[in-house]
């Protein structure tokens, strides 16, 4: 009896040459991974639409969409921004790297390639994918209301509870773009102008509560951290929970109580199961000298219009 193999990682190997294809193929086939071919930028994009990539080997110099603008077309889909691009070219020059690596390029390989140097850097690149996955993976099951923005604002991930909380702020499903530009032009003229007294953002939503950002700090090239609360909901929270004496997470339950959400909309947007929002529940009860949800429900309403 065999063990089942790990899936192997994928490869998305893009360029307009079929002997540099047929070469760089056999070598990665043979060290382990998967290739998927384009001989095109626009063969590249229909690819990652289906089938996401876990790396990408990009040539720069392609008819038609050349590797600068597939690059930066790529970071643009949400399923495949987080795989990193590794340039090919024969392009040696400062500003073609430059340009790579704005394009979104976290390496830059010279051709003719040498198979070795690639094999090391494919196993580097994967390897620190890997971690900034699992580092997302633990926000996300955290609950944390994170999510990390380029310099130019451009959302590079958020967790699924920040992403939440921006939509319902903003009342759109697309409430992340919304706030990009607002990010970027916070990130251009207040942070980088004055690093070290611009630490929040407020974002007006046109809505009851605005969203307040926190600058935690750049974790990597191009990436910046912010923590984000709603103002409104922050504020509600912490008037319960010095009124009624409850831990944070009581009083954010206990909130959303109030405001007559569902415990499995509870759940959802706090990042808590049902069984979990139900032992919240027990407790707030106990504390609120309360036998049922609606009677918490009242007492917690009187309380935040008072305020």
């Amino acid at each position: 009896m065999t063990s089942q193999q790990a899936p192997r990682d994928i490869i998305l190997l893009v360029d307009d040459s079929p002997d540099s294809l047929s070469f760089l193929t056999d070598a990665l086939e043979a060290s382990g991974y998967s290739v998927l071919i384009a001989t095109s930028g626009a063969a590249a994009l229909s690819i990652s639409e289906r089938i996401t990539p876990d790396l990408i080997l990009l040539d720069a110099v392609m008819p038609g969409l050349d590797g600068f603008e597939t690059c930066a077309r790529l970071k643009g889909m949400g399923s495949v921004a987080q795989a990193p691009v590794i340039f090919m070219t024969g392009l040696t020059e400062t500003e073609h790297v430059v340009r790579a690596l704005g394009a979104g390029g976290v390496d830059y390989l010279t051709k003719p390639i040498n198979v070795e140097e690639l094999r090391a850097r494919i196993r580097v690149h994967l390897a620190n994918a890997r971690s900034a996955q699992s580092a997302r993976v633990a926000l996300d099951a955290a609950g944390r209301h994170l999510l990390a923005a380029r310099d130019d604002g451009k959302i590079l991930w958020s967790t699924p509870q920040a992403t939440r909380l921006v939509n319902a702020a903003t009342g759109r499903d697309d409430g992340l773009d919304l706030v990009a530009d607002k990010i970027g032009a916070w990130i251009r003229e207040r942070r980088l102008a004055h690093p070290h007294d611009a630490q929040a953002i407020t974002i007006e939503t046109g809505r009851e509560a605005s969203l307040s950002l926190t600058f935690i700090g750049a974790i990597g090239q191009d990436e910046n951290l912010f923590r984000l609360t709603s103002q409104t909901q922050a504020q509600d929270d912490e008037r319960l929970r010095q009124h009624f004496q409850l831990t944070i997470r009581e009083a954010e339950v206990l909130a959303w109580i109030a405001k007559g959400k569902s415990n499995r909309d509870i759940g959802e947007i706090l990042g808590l199961s049902s069984r979990t929002v139900n032992k919240h529940l027990e407790q707030i009860y106990v504390k609120l000298g309360v036998e049922n949800r609606a009677s918490a429900a009242v007492k917690a309403a009187n309380i935040l219009m008072q305020g």
